[in-house]
């Protein structure tokens, strides 16, 4: 099977559509994988020139350097990306094309068409502005923008029911989403050398980190802070007490961080599954969650949940006081993290893809036959 495959730099779509790569490739599958956006970093790029080295001419990367959908110039996101996602379809024989932007659900080719729902704009702005957003052309423009993708894609995903459901009500679907939800594999944490430190990690710059909670947050011992701390014009500007803010770390430096620490707070009022508290807890810290729907799906028992800083006071004081019951916290985050792998999700991913397949296959022969 050779996918066509649309990624981005921001956030965790990137590490998403690597585990995902990476996966395909074990079921002998073909990937050209689109960066739409800003161009990856050297880490990123150093990843792709492994993946050649690895995979031959099953593997190839390239960037268009166009504005994302919910960007405010987004009147270029899919007109200037189609020309050359069409060419590159053409190039690379792709049977199938899987995106991770909601516009190239419409682009016209004749093979079977996946979008993936990480998120949206109007579920973030329900969860983090109450449903306000100031009524500007880029809004209309990107609401026109995915309720096209999504319209003439022939099948939706979305990592959990929360965000499945979150869609259903912002957009009229033709398609009911399927959920697969997300997956990390790493390898296990080794024992020693851990802190009793907490870690919280994001795009600080994003009200929907809502990292302005911790500020009111009486800490028993160091909070550090990972995250890109500006994005365009939009910047962090919140201070956090007597927190350390670490800025942005590369993947290997935050994973080292998480297996140094005890504790992982996700403070996000808005996240449609959350890849970082995952990683957190596959490297051993206790999970402690915001209480919103999505982190309850995932989480379930395997995380400590709060709803304000009091509450987050008092969960961070019985773990602090009783090394017993931080040991059970990390345990059962660990028990839970362990849930989600990468090799089920490219299963999962995969299977659709067949299907997806088949049923072309299936509705060609009928039109052939009807004429």
């Amino acid at each position: 099977m050779r996918i066509l495959m649309t990624t981005d730099t921001v956030g965790g779509v990137w590490t998403f559509t690597q585990e995902l790569a990476n996966g395909l490739f074990r079921s002998d599958c073909a990937v050209c994988l689109v960066s739409i956006g800003e161009p990856p970093s050297r880490a990123r790029e150093n990843w792709c020139d492994q993946m050649k080295r690895q995979w031959g001419d099953r593997f190839r990367s390239e960037t268009v350097n166009v504005p994302l959908e919910w960007a405010e110039d987004n009147d270029r996101a899919y007109r200037d990306a189609e020309p050359r996602l069409l060419q590159l379809a053409n190039e690379f024989g792709a049977e199938l094309l899987h995106s991770n932007q909601f516009c190239f659900g419409a682009l016209p080719l004749n093979i079977p068409n996946i979008v993936t729902a990480h998120s949206d704009v109007f579920s973030w702005a329900e969860s983090c502005r109450h449903g306000e957003l100031e009524a500007y052309n880029w809004l209309s423009r990107y609401s026109a923008l995915v309720s096209k993708g999504l319209r003439e894609a022939d099948a939706i995903v979305a990592p959990t029911r929360w965000m499945a459901a979150s869609l259903s009500n912002n957009f009229a679907l033709v398609h009911e989403p399927v959920v697969i939800p997300n997956g990390r594999s790493l390898p296990p944490a080794m024992g020693g050398g851990r802190k009793l430190q907490a870690v919280t990690a994001g795009r600080l710059w994003d009200e929907a980190k809502n990292i302005a909670m911790p500020a009111g947050v009486q800490f028993p011992f160091p909070l550090l802070v990972a995250g890109d701390t500006q994005h365009g014009s939009t910047m962090m500007t919140t201070s956090l007490g007597n927190a350390t803010i670490l800025g942005s770390l590369s993947s290997d430096d935050l994973l080292t961080l998480f297996r140094e620490s005890a504790l992982c707070i996700c403070t996000s009022r808005y996240e449609p599954f959350g890849l970082a508290p995952l990683e957190a807890a596959l490297c051993g810290c206790a999970v402690l969650a915001y209480d919103i729907p999505s982190l309850r799906e995932v989480w379930q028992t395997g995380a400590s949940y709060f709803y304000d800083a009091p509450s987050l006071n008092e969960l961070l004081r019985q773990l602090c006081d009783n090394p017993t019951r931080l040991t059970d916290a990390q345990q059962r985050s660990s028990a839970q993290a362990r849930r989600f792998t990468a090799e089920r999700m490219s299963g999962e991913y995969y299977g659709l893809f067949q299907r997806a397949l088949v049923a072309a296959s299936i509705a060609s022969e009928d039109t052939l036959y009807a004429s």
